[in-house]
């Protein structure tokens, strides 16, 4: 049966690519396309889909810095929508009762108060997905909904623990011994090499965590989050997190798939499901309140929102739970899965449009936006700069290196990764915060005195969006980037970037040009 799951998966996950939506969400159509056909589900789905969600939050831990959840704007944020949140949910509960709407017509305080805890949390799978096939998992607005997420799942695992009864005293005497493995997690880590051994490294890894913390009492995927949160700081948390990258999105199919497979949903329980899918928007404008009231910028607060916008699978456990104490109708576990694919669909298709959207409202939302900014968001300065380049990874670091050999302080680096900017800033190079694709970070400055941009991002749609709003502030210098495939190199030709590199194929060029010289010798 291998192959109908693998088939079916991938014939739902092209043709949902083809309409500009994300391939997860033809997975989840699939699992429910598949139960409705009547084939059983296969236990390896679970296994393979808990495996993917382990490894998802152990690179999540690898990337984590834990300063940023102890900011006002992130655990404020967190905690102030989550009770708003549960208040509308139980009144609304409560309103669409009083109506006699089924699932809803008698329903207790506690009942209600546990669904809005649960559509309170927000999934960290889809909005990682999001941001990582965005290209923004290193933005300002990624990284404050992975901080959300992150101080949602720590409320959520306290939920679990305890309404399972596990002793806290246990668990966080165990907690205790966790430093003590440091030096032996990151002997392991620095001698398994660059090859298959170090994504394998890391699979072992997070399985490790998820074991530890299941024999303290603690959910498996928290163990996963801390073990990759104990190794962030480690010299190769960055490539172990790439290398784990294409594995992690092919199990997590098999979450996608056996959503499906919870129950088939009669037609009262599909309608209370899109009731809760409606609100989702409300889900988001909340945020975008919350942000804002903190003092994050427009744009920010609502990028974030909408990577938010969703209910989680860990309203799925809250709701299991309830069931199995009796709190809650077993119906409502159906309603809820329902829901979390609504909601999935959903934040998938919004935020294939987030730039647009926020581009036609953004005059409305900057109307609210609070001053003075947050320290994070102020506006750094190119100074005199002439030269900039977009993007500071490998390529551009080099790419910045060999420019300032030839121009100097004329040559100044832009990256959403403030710790990228600070790397070169401590080597006494010019380099500033931005993200390309904002609008208003090439409104805030003189593009005219600019003479060359060069994008070294990797993703070429972001590539084609910052060029876009740089050539609408009146840019009439040249432009170069970069691209992995051929046909993505063509893309960014006929987008208007005047030099456009594939990757690959110019560092063959660049190799045999200075390696040439030694025959000669």
């Amino acid at each position: 049966m291998t192959y109908l799951w693998v088939s079916i998966a991938f014939i739902f996950g092209f043709l949902v690519r083809q309409i500009g939506l994300p391939p997860l969400v033809g997975y989840l159509v699939a699992g429910f396309a598949l139960n409705a056909a009547g084939v059983a589900p296969d236990p390896s789905l679970q296994l393979l889909g808990d495996l993917g969600i382990g490894l998802l939050l152990f690179s999540i831990g690898l990337k984590l810095d834990l300063k940023r959840l102890a900011r006002l704007e992130v655990f404020g944020t967190t905690f102030s929508h989550m009770a708003t949140i549960v208040l509308l949910t139980t009144l609304n509960c409560f309103l669409l009762g009083s109506f006699g709407m089924v699932y809803f017509a008698g329903i207790d305080l506690a009942a209600a108060l546990l669904i809005g805890f649960a559509v309170s949390f927000s999934s960290t799978i889809i909005a990682v997905k999001v941001l990582e096939e965005n290209g923004e998992m290193s933005t300002r607005h990624g990284k404050l909904a992975i901080a959300i997420l992150v101080v949602q799942d720590i409320a959520a695992v306290a939920f679990v623990t305890i309404a399972s009864g596990a002793e806290f005293s246990w668990a966080l005497s165990g907690l205790l011994l966790l430093p003590l493995l440091l030096p032996l997690l990151s002997f392991v880590l620095s001698r398994s090499g660059h090859g298959e051994l170090l994504p394998l490294a890391g699979i072992c890894l997070a399985l490790l965590g998820g074991q530890f913390f299941e024999w303290m009492g603690l959910k498996a995927h928290l163990g996963a989050l801390v073990f990759g949160l104990l190794l962030s700081k480690h010299s190769k948390a960055a490539e172990l997190s790439k290398s784990m990258l294409n594995l992690k999105d092919l199990f997590l199919i098999g979450f996608f798939l056996s959503i499906g497979f919870v129950a088939l949903p009669t037609l009262p329980m599909t309608f209370a499901a899109l009731i809760m899918a409606i609100a989702l928007p409300f889900k988001a404008m909340f945020f975008h309140l919350w942000f804002v009231l903190f003092r994050l910028r427009a744009r920010t607060a609502f990028l974030a929102s909408l990577s938010l916008a969703n209910y989680s699978e860990f309203g799925l456990i809250v709701a299991a739970i309830s069931v199995k104490e009796g709190l809650m109708d077993a119906d409502w576990l159906v309603i809820m899965a329902l829901a979390v694919s609504f909601s999935f669909v959903f934040s998938g298709a919004l935020n294939a449009r987030s730039d647009m959207l926020y581009e036609r409202w953004s005059t409305l939302l900057r109307r609210y936006q609070r001053q003075p900014p947050l320290p994070l968001d102020e506006p750094d300065s190119v100074g005199n700069a002439t030269v900039l380049v977009v993007g500071l990874g490998r390529v551009g670091n080099g790419a910045y290196e060999t420019l300032y050999r030839d121009f100097g302080s004329a040559v100044c680096g832009v990256d959403v990764d403030r710790s990228r900017v600070d790397k070169l800033r401590n080597s006494g190079r010019a380099a500033i915060v931005g993200d390309a694709e904002d609008p208003e970070f090439w409104a805030r400055m003189d593009v005219n005195s600019l003479h060359l941009v060069m994008f070294c991002m990797p993703n070429f749609k972001d590539t084609l969006h910052a060029v876009n709003r740089l050539a609408k502030q009146g840019y009439k210098g040249s432009t170069a980037a970069i691209a992995r495939f051929e046909d993505e190199r063509q893309a960014l030709i006929d987008g208007g970037v005047d030099q456009a590199y594939n990757l690959y194929a110019e560092a063959g060029a660049g190799f045999a040009e200075q390696s040439v010289g030694l025959l000669a010798k």
